[in-house]
């Protein structure tokens, strides 16, 4: 049995387009645009001002035969989808944009999950055959099969997923061509499709960085027999820490203890423990009027308030990008990074690393300054806590390392209590330990000028003293009126 439904596009005009229980409404879709001359993927279906799922056939969407559908410009920026991968009943989800193709998206899982195959799946032929023959993918979407190349090129938008979530079950069918000769085919296809993008293949694929060998200065022989004055470093002023524990400000300090070390493996700062177990911070006394908040604050937070309502939309592809190679290039001008490594008895030492230096020599590093370097041990960094692993992953670009950056030691779990009651640092390394200097910070005088912003520029509260434009018992009122307070 065949009905038909009606399309009317923008400009009014309309097309009938015959459709039997089993016709997927994304054919609708494209059907429609081809009589009228227009793209399918930047156009959706609507019925009674409600989206059409277009993934469905035309028997469960609830259409009537005769149903008018409107054609309706979807928007340019794609959209972000949460889709679940379904490969031999493991699932796998991730959240991908809408002007992604299919082939991409067994990419993007294969990359985030270790030891997936998706795209270039091999199994033996005959029981004393070595040859691999291809297991090509199928992607299944709604009861509807996609295995051909040309549809797994097709983006999720042209597949009929625009919005919301959904779930791709992968299945595998034996072809009757080798792992190899399928590789090669595909490859040639995806460089005569997107020829200004490299293969998936290259992505993966580890190249050994090139070693230069620096040519060798040539000294003069009257110049070898000067003996070498350093020349005396100024002290660099310091920051405290959240531990209490400053940071160098300009660079890596030099104290009358520590030298600047000849081996690069040797740290440029060592630390001794705080003597106290209060950390700095919380020492701190700070008058209790400088957590006061004045009208100048109030409208500064409506502002922000103002600014989070706002509807953004969501950067495109090509700004992600944009966005990737600038912070690609500004890594690639960072020339060195001071990383502070904080140990579980609290010590700490600094090394200076530069942009070819790894993972596996910041343990190398820190091994040569154990008491006990046949314990195993794990780096971390704060916030998320991410793991950095004793690996050829470069610490300043790989780890995106700026500036100075603080690394705490962890104990794995098999360690002993002996070695983790026991002094961290060698004899050698802790007789060169300094303790750490947290400077004064001047306090703030009560006259503190607040600015709160450019609706208003130009209006300064002053707390305190005489000259205020407002007393404190207006300000508070006029607070709490701001705020929605009253008074019990």
């Amino acid at each position: 049995m065949s009905a038909h439904v009606e399309v009317v596009s923008t400009d009014l005009r309309r097309v009938k387009v015959k459709v039997t229980p089993g016709t997927y409404l994304v054919d609708v879709l494209g059907e429609a645009c081809r009589k009228l001359n227009l793209q399918s993927d930047k156009y959706e279906l609507k019925h009674k001002q409600k989206l059409v799922d277009l993934t469905g056939p035309y028997r469960t969407s609830g259409l009537s035969p005769g149903a008018k559908l409107e054609l309706i410009q979807k928007s340019k920026s794609a959209s972000v989808l949460s889709i679940a991968l379904d490969v031999n009943g493991k699932r796998y989800t991730k959240k991908l944009p809408s002007d992604m193709s299919l082939w991409k998206v067994m990419r993007q899982f294969e990359s985030a999950e270790s030891g997936l195959n998706i795209t270039g799946r091999g199994v033996p032929v005959g029981t004393n055959s070595g040859q691999l023959y291809h297991e090509a993918p199928t992607i299944n979407i709604m009861g509807r099969e996609y295995s051909a190349l040309e549809d797994l090129n097709k983006t999720l938008s042209q597949c009929g997923i625009n919005s919301g979530s959904i779930v791709l079950r992968a299945t595998f069918k034996l072809s009757e061509r080798t792992l190899f000769d399928a590789l090669q085919e595909i490859g040639r296809y995806l460089s005569d499709v997107e020829p200004e993008q490299p293969k998936a293949e290259d992505k993966t694929e580890p190249t050994a960085a090139p070693v230069v060998e620096q040519p060798k200065a040539e000294t003069p022989v009257e110049e070898l027999s000067k003996p070498e004055v350093p020349a005396p470093v100024p002290a660099a002023p310091t920051e405290p820490t959240a531990g209490g524990e400053p940071m160098d400000v300009d660079g890596p300090s030099t104290s009358a203890t520590v030298a600047a070390p000849t081996d690069h493996l040797q740290p440029t700062n060592v630390f001794t423990a705080p003597s106290s177990s209060t950390p700095a911070a919380a020492r701190t006394r700070e008058d209790d009027s400088v957590y006061e908040p004045t009208i100048a604050h109030a409208q500064l937070r409506q502002q922000q308030l103002l600014q989070r309502s706002q509807n953004r939309r969501l950067k495109s592809d090509a700004e992600l990008a944009a966005d990737a190679a600038e912070e690609a290039a500004r890594l690639a001008k960072i020339t060195r990074v001071e990383i502070k490594v904080r140990f579980p008895d609290q010590t700490s030492a600094v090394w200076t690393v530069t942009p070819e230096e790894t993972g596996a020599f910041l343990y190398e590093a820190v091994r040569g300054v154990m008491a006990h370097p046949d314990q195993p041990f794990r780096l971390i960094l704060p916030g998320p806590k991410t793991v950095v692993h004793e690996d050829g992953k470069t610490l300043i670009a790989g780890y995106r390392l700026k500036g100075r950056e603080m690394l705490h030691l962890l104990w794995e779990d098999g360690v002993p209590a002996a070695a983790r009651g026991a002094p961290f640092l060698k004899g050698s390394v802790a007789s060169k330990a300094r303790e750490v200097v947290v400077p004064k910070i001047p306090q703030v005088g009560k006259e503190e000028e607040v600015v709160a912003g450019p609706s208003t520029a130009g209006r300064v509260e002053k707390r305190g003293g005489g000259g205020s434009s407002m007393d404190s018992d207006t300000v508070k009122k006029k607070l709490s009126k701001f705020l929605g307070l009253k008074k019990k």
